[in-house]
């Protein structure tokens, strides 16, 4: 029994409180419309089909993102908890009525492979926007204090659930839903009978998805990393990395010499494990495995002890690309078959292939970076907890794989709201400690040089030499020439402000002489202070690209260019920048990232615990009622025509005469609502 002073009535009249991730879905609807995507969405992802009624595309696609945000368990609980507040949902998106449920899942069934590639190519654009505003920029610093950017990919699979159909001469041929979308597949410890594979691409450092693909059953695993590699090379274009410091992680799954010789070709970076133990029987390297070890590694969790042997440039193929081969033995336990690696005279042998050079990286830490993945199933076990992109959301392929590209937006977009609720700087972790280097220990490296891009000489027992490089003359602007940018003994060229400028393309020329072609980064470039003087326009987007000439000593009498006094040796041109001679003390390996995980889920907790307020007026009497058709038609209405893409958008526009919403979420600060667009309110 209560207290004389409190008194509890109860209403008749319903009234639902508004759901506790409605605020979140508007931010995000405000995020994607302020940037252009939402408009994006309707001219580029278009898709028409009967039994649709007004909706299109845009519409089905804020459905999505609503029921990514609320992580309903199922999409009948999502449309029990919106249909309420269906009408100001749909506003956000400049929409006016909620498709139906049935109406919803014909049209995730009906979805054609254009339409989800046109959503992906979207995604990877609003992915290169965000990104590129990040500075500095995270990632992997080696020993010489180079910066790479460290990429995981791996699959993913979520099983079927089926129940026993019985199977007699009097009863029909069952059907099974899941057959569009699932086939048989190993699922290890996953029970099930079907499963469908998704390939996931993930930027190690900011924990940005960069792409999935997905197939049935077990997935056609070379085609779906053949995807991942041309979406990295998309990306890394687009920001303009080089893709030789992207290191591609990569686990057993793709360890065989024709799937491995695939990715190098794309020209990315590589670190995988390698299940090919043929490479053992390879002369060099077993004369490798004769001698002592390079290193000693013990496993801080596992207590496993190998010793490492580092082979530098062995050959997957006769005419395949050469990489650096570090074997990891340790003593076996027993005589059973290990479960990773080939048992040989009672040692366990593993293999690790990667493009990671020396002394930029020791053999101990191309392991230590490998087996540093393992990060990699927590994010997946985070994105299970917070967004569940593998539930079933559709009986199609089409359709699942458009719903999981929205979950990995709807990831990206609360990583940079996070990160602006929150701001942090850039955290940095030694990820492997100083270590001394002695050169007598060191395997001896032989550069490889590319012979499409080598120029023209004459056969000699020794290189040719070249000039000192020479530099485009000032602009009339009065901007930074070539000869402000040093060069640096790794190849490389530095900026004004401190940057690099990585080699872009090596040309050759007239008379022998050599264009060597440097590029920066758009993001150092776009928030640099003396961006206006350095490319002289502030508004450009591609970054300062600085090219120099060098000329050989012997060149062509006719030439009227004499060679210069100091010459250089053009293996140092021609061939990829060269490693720096070995120093006595190596700098410490640094991971430069931000507390991914916090943002977030504090991103996500201040929204779903703060006051959302929405006086929503409504409708008037001209909005409800049918807007009356014109007397005279024309003769395509006449002939029932199909309607253009911009009447069938206008179909379920949001009314001119609706009433006005305004939604006010309480709790956010002000640097929040200026980078939103979004109106202030000042306190009374």
């Amino acid at each position: 029994m209560t207290h004389a002073s409190v008194d509890i009535q109860i209403a008749p009249e319903s009234l639902p409180t508004l759901p506790c991730w409605f605020a979140e879905v508007a931010i995000v609807a405000q995020v994607l419309m302020t940037s252009g995507m939402l408009q994006a969405i309707e001219e580029r992802v278009r898709f028409a089909r009967a039994r649709f009624g007004t909706y299109e595309v845009i519409d089905f696609v804020g459905v999505l993102l609503g029921y990514a945000v609320s992580g309903e368990p199922t999409l009948l609980a999502f449309y029990e908890r919106l249909n309420p507040f269906a009408s100001p949902f749909m506003a956000l998106f400049n929409r006016h009525s909620l498709p139906h449920r049935s109406t919803f899942s014909r049209f995730l069934a009906a979805l054609d492979q254009p339409s989800v590639e046109a959503l992906r190519m979207l995604f990877q654009e609003d992915l290169v926007v965000r990104t590129a505003q990040t500075f500095p920029p995270g990632g992997l610093w080696d020993r010489l204090g180079h910066h790479w950017l460290i990429v995981d990919i791996d699959g993913t699979k979520q099983a079927a659930r089926q129940r026993a159909l019985p199977s007699l001469p009097e009863l029909p041929p069952p059907h099974r839903r899941f057959d569009r979308v699932c086939a048989p597949a190993y699922l290890g410890r996953k029970r099930g009978e079907m499963a469908r594979t998704r390939t996931t691409v993930l930027q190690a450092h900011s924990h940005h998805w960069l792409g999935t693909f997905s197939g049935v059953g077990n997935g056609d695993y070379r085609g779906e990393l053949a995807r991942a590699c041309d979406a990295i090379t998309s990306y890394a274009g687009a920001l303009c990395l080089p893709l030789s410091h992207i290191l591609v992680r990569l686990d057993g799954l793709y360890g065989t010499r024709a799937v491995l010789i695939e990715i190098l070709l794309s020209g990315v970076g590589v670190i995988a494990r390698c299940k090919d133990y043929g490479l053992l029987d390879l002369p060099a390297v077993a004369a490798r495995l004769t001698l002592p070890p390079d290193a000693h590694t013990t496993h801080p969790e596992s207590g496993t002890q190998r010793a490492l042997f580092d082979c530098p440039n062995i050959a997957l193929s006769p005419t395949g690309p050469p990489v650096r081969l570090i074997v990891a033995t340790h003593p076996a336990l027993s005589a059973d078959k290990p479960p990773i690696g080939v048992l040989r005279a009672e040692t366990v042998y593993e293999l690790f292939l990667t493009t990671a050079p020396l002394p930029a990286f020791t053999c101990a830490d191309v392991l230590d970076l490998y087996l540093h993945r393992g990060s990699f199933e927590t994010v997946l076990s985070d994105e299970d907890q917070e967004q569940d992109p593998d539930r079933w959301c559709s009986r199609t392929a089409c359709g699942q794989e458009f719903w999981q590209i929205v979950n990995q937006w709807l990831w990206n977009l609360r990583l940079d709201l996070g990160s602006h609720l929150s701001p942090s700087p850039m955290r940095f972790t030694e990820f492997a400690p100083v270590q001394t280097n002695n050169p007598a220990h060191q395997p001896i490296i032989e550069p490889i040089t590319e012979p499409a891009h080598q120029p023209t000489v004459e056969p000699s027992n020794e290189p040719p030499l070249y000039g000192p490089p020479r530099w485009a003359h000032r602009s009339f602007t009065k901007g930074f020439a070539g000869a402000d940018f040093l060069l640096q003994p790794d190849g490389t060229l530095r900026c004004p402000t401190g940057h690099p400028l990585t080699v872009q393309e090596r040309r050759p020329e007239r008379n022998g002489s050599l264009r060597i072609v440097y590029g920066a980064r758009a993001c150092h470039c776009r928030p640099c202070p003396l961006r206006a003087q350095c490319q002289e326009s502030a508004t450009t987007l591609k970054p300062r690209q600085v090219s120099a000439v060098f000329w050989p000593i012997k060149a062509s009498a006719s030439t009227s260019d004499q060679p210069p006094s100091h010459p250089v040796e053009a293996s140092l041109m021609v061939a990829e920048p060269p490693l720096p001679p070995p120093l006595l003390t190596l700098d410490p390996i640094l991971w430069g990232d931000w507390p991914r995980c916090q943002l977030r889920r504090r991103w996500m907790r201040l929204l779903r615990t703060q006051t959302v307020t929405l006086p929503f007026g409504s409708e008037s009497p001209e909005e409800i009622l049918e807007t009356p058709s014109d007397s005279v038609q024309t003769r395509a209405q006449r002939a029932h025509w199909r309607l253009c893409w911009n009447e069938r958008m206008d179909r379920n526009a949001r009314r001119p005469q609706a009433a006005p919403l305004k939604v006010t979420i309480h709790g956010l600060p002000p640097s929040l609502a200026q980078y939103l667009h979004c109106g202030l309110v000042t306190a009374a």
